[in-house]
């Protein structure tokens, strides 16, 4: 399991003001729920870049003077201009405590339709779950060895365990092998000169061939 560490401080002040003056510093306020108490506190921007600009799912581990708390990120805030952080949140990881989170989806094989010259589209890149901290996983796969062009993997095929629980309908679309246009073009044109071949005489032409020889 991919991990982030980060180094902060508790701070008893809250709201707007107090917040603007942490910014000011290059200081980001946050705060860890979901255990027996919310924890408020605040750490340099640096401390979090690693993990906000990061596809990938990782447990937070929180150091607040020597105490460490594990938590993931829930959600975060962005200044509409500047797109600096302003806020974040965290739950905190409670022992067979289930947490709704949303884990990355990732392709396991190769898809014989891309091989013939068909591209796959990932329709859902990361998909919602409920489970507890002792089933988590940092990623679910899903097969796409046997994908063939226009067909299309769905969430039922994912592979996970009995402890998650998937928050989609099982016949969503995660992924869909397409034919591209120029392969639909040759497909289409090998269809009409099959129906060309096959094809009945027109009656003019049909009358010419019947007729005599002069």
């Amino acid at each position: 399991m991919k991990t982030h560490s980060i180094k902060g401080e508790l701070r008893s002040a809250t709201g707007k003001k107090s917040s603007g003056a942490l910014r000011k510093e290059s200081n980001v306020p946050a705060v860890i729920y979901g255990g027996e108490k919310n924890i408020h506190f605040q750490a340099h921007k640096r401390e979090f870049k690693e993990l906000v600009y990061s596809a990938d799912f990782k447990v937070v581990e929180v150091d607040l003077g020597g105490s460490t708390t594990k938590c993931i990120l829930k959600d975060l805030q962005m200044h509409p201009v500047t797109d600096e952080l302003v806020h974040l949140d965290f739950q905190e990881m409670v022992p067979k405590k289930k947490m709704i989170l949303e884990l990355p989806i990732r392709f396991k094989g190769e898809s014989p339709g891309v091989k013939t010259g068909g591209k796959i589209q990932q329709l859902i890149r990361r998909i919602k779950v409920k489970v507890d901290p002792e089933n988590l996983v940092e990623e679910i796969f899903i097969d796409i060895s046997s994908l063939e062009l226009g067909m299309s993997a769905r969430v039922k095929e994912l592979e996970i365990n009995d402890g998650i629980e998937v928050m989609l309908p099982g016949a969503t679309p995660v992924a869909i092998v397409e034919t591209p246009r120029a392969l639909k073009s040759a497909d289409a044109a090998d269809d009409d000169a099959a129906a060309a071949d096959g094809a009945p005489a027109a009656e003019g032409d049909a009358a010419k061939a019947d007729a005599p020889a002069e």
